[in-house]
């Protein structure tokens, strides 16, 4: 790998300058502008002050040094600003990368190994089992599925799971509910009034337990809407099973014996301001009734005993939830950096433009699976993923469902029916394409050619970066960026023609099966099908 060579060459150098660098200390990034070079590193900048050197002096040396005896593809090497070290390489990496991406192939190109070792739990979409899922359920599911994924990728062990949250006065209000429409009863003040429950109640057995049925029946429904997704939970954890396992209470003691909860004007609390919150909290009311917040304490108690990392994926009403949570966490002797709390925004349904109109069967909700049946599963997912999960997200059904390069979700996807169309087409000529030792690379010279080497070189550190920072919507900008670069080159440069030499076409044809294997990558990361026809 070309950063390897270039990272291995900069700390040979400061050897000969008897620098010793702290390995943290020599990275390097890609230039936000080409002019800049294809790879910059800040070792001068990160190693100059310890030893003494001004940076850009130590730049200057490091490059001329570097310059006496250029690394292999490198074409020179200068230095910019305060001390940065820019490498200006030759064409020839790129051929590299397009052999390193085909033979080392679809399951392991952008692998990595970081996470070797560690377990990291992520708990996303956990909605209350009394309704169908609406529309923000499927940000929140698409995110968490492709974080999960992306850890994945990077060597982690994920366990992926939902919460239930069926204890407590919704439940039972929602059981009452469905009794009352079954028994054809007066409906309680806080029932449930959408069709949907008028439906499942017509269908709950008269001797069915109101609760057990009701809860059974929506996680049915959950699971189905789910599934179109390609969702789907390694646990799916009851809230109830707390209270029968006596977790909650087990819970209690322990904190009591690591002497952070006080006995107060008849309640018990939590001194979570010993922890950083702005309060202390409640944990058991006067009535002995337990606060919502002692049971998600238990919860994350019972998830620490099976990862090592917690990452919460909540909705935006959640966002002041973690303060106290984080400190809930440290009261339990946890790092409270090791568990993470993703905020996912709204998102506002419109189509052409209008907003979309809720659900007549929900009533108060845009059910999740009206969006799945409205533009597919494909579509839904990507297009809840092409943006930073934190912000707030504009999801139109026109925009999603045109067959139009303004529509991202149809750019990329078309992207990688055009591979197969070129498959098609030299299997239908008898084209094959030669092993790859026998073909010369060295005839993509196009700059459309070069333009999708340089999208697939990056996609190794896209996705480290994107599991690091829990980001999938980057590897959707990647996609993006891919299928870009792969429609100017399909515009471009003709492969199967009479007129393109037999050695040039081979090599264009190596360089469609690299790209193919982009796509089929990404598109898994994002859980999205790569169709071969559009």
């Amino acid at each position: 790998m070309i950063r390897d060579a270039l990272v291995g060459a900069l700390r040979a150098t400061l050897h000969t300058l008897d620098i010793e660098p702290m390995p943290e200390t020599i990275s390097l990034e890609r230039p936000a502008r080409r002019e800049h070079g294809d790879w910059s590193s800040n070792v001068a900048l990160a190693a100059g002050k310890r030893a003494g050197w001004n940076p850009r002096e130590l730049a200057g040396r490091i490059a001329e040094s570097l310059s006496a005896d250029l690394p292999p593809h490198v074409e020179r090497v200068d230095i910019a600003g305060p001390g940065f070290v820019n490498f200006h390489l030759r064409e020839t990496w790129l051929h590299d990368v397009l052999t390193d991406v085909v033979t080392t192939g679809q399951h392991d190109y952008a692998r990595h190994h970081v996470g070797t070792g560690t377990r990291v739990n992520v708990e996303f979409v956990s909605a209350n089992p009394t309704g169908p899922l609406h529309a923000g359920h499927g940000r929140g599911a698409a995110y968490g599925d492709s974080v999960a994924r992306l850890l994945e990728r990077c060597g982690y062990a994920v366990e992926r799971e939902t919460y239930l949250n069926d204890r407590g006065t919704q439940m039972l209000n929602f059981a009452a509910s469905l009794a009352s429409y079954r028994d054809g009863t007066e409906l309680p003040d806080d029932g449930y009034r959408g069709d949907y429950v008028r439906e499942w109640a017509a269908d709950m057995p008269a001797d069915a337990d109101p609760l057990e049925w009701g809860e059974a029946r929506a996680l049915a429904e959950h699971q189905e809407t789910l599934g179109r997704m390609g969702v789907r939970f390694d646990r799916w954890f009851s809230e109830r099973s707390l209270l029968d396992q006596g977790a909650i209470e087990a819970t209690l003691a322990d904190l009591r014996e690591r002497g952070v909860v006080d006995d107060r004007d008849g309640a018990v609390w939590l001194r979570s301001t010993d922890f950083g919150d702005d309060k202390d909290r409640v944990l058991v009311k006067t009535d002995g009734e337990f606060t919502y917040l002692l049971p998600d304490i238990a919860y994350h108690r019972d998830k620490f005993g099976r990862a090592d990392v917690l990452v919460n994926v909540w909705g935006a009403d959640h966002h002041g939830y973690v303060p106290r949570m984080k400190a809930a966490i440290s009261a339990l002797g946890h790092d409270p950096a090791t568990l993470e709390c993703r905020i996912t925004q709204l998102v506002n349904l419109l189509d052409g433009g209008q907003p979309v109109r809720l659900s007549k069967r929900a009533g108060d909700i845009i059910e999740l699976r009206d969006v799945l049946d409205e533009v597919g599963a494909d579509a839904a997912r990507l297009t809840y993923l092409l943006q930073s999960a934190d912000t707030r997200l504009t999801f139109d059904y026109e925009v999603v469902k045109a067959a139009a390069a303004e529509n991202p979700v149809f750019y990329v996807q078309y992207a990688h029916a055009r591979i197969h169309s070129i498959g098609k087409k030299a299997a239908e000529q008898s084209v094959e394409r030669r092993p790859l030792d026998q073909v010369d690379l060295g005839l993509l010279v196009h700059p459309r050619e070069l333009d999708v080497l340089r999208v697939l070189s990056e996609l190794p550190d896209t996705v480290l970066r994107a599991a690091e920072e829990r980001a999938p919507h980057q590897i959707a900008t990647w996609a993006r960026e891919l299928a870009g670069a792969f429609h100017g080159f399909y515009h471009d440069c003709r492969i199967l023609d009479p007129a393109v030499d037999d050695e040039l076409a081979q090599a264009r044809l190596w360089l469609v099966e690299a790209s193919r294997i982009g796509f089929s990558v990404g598109l898994d990361l994002l859980g999205v099908s790569a169709p071969e026809s559009m």
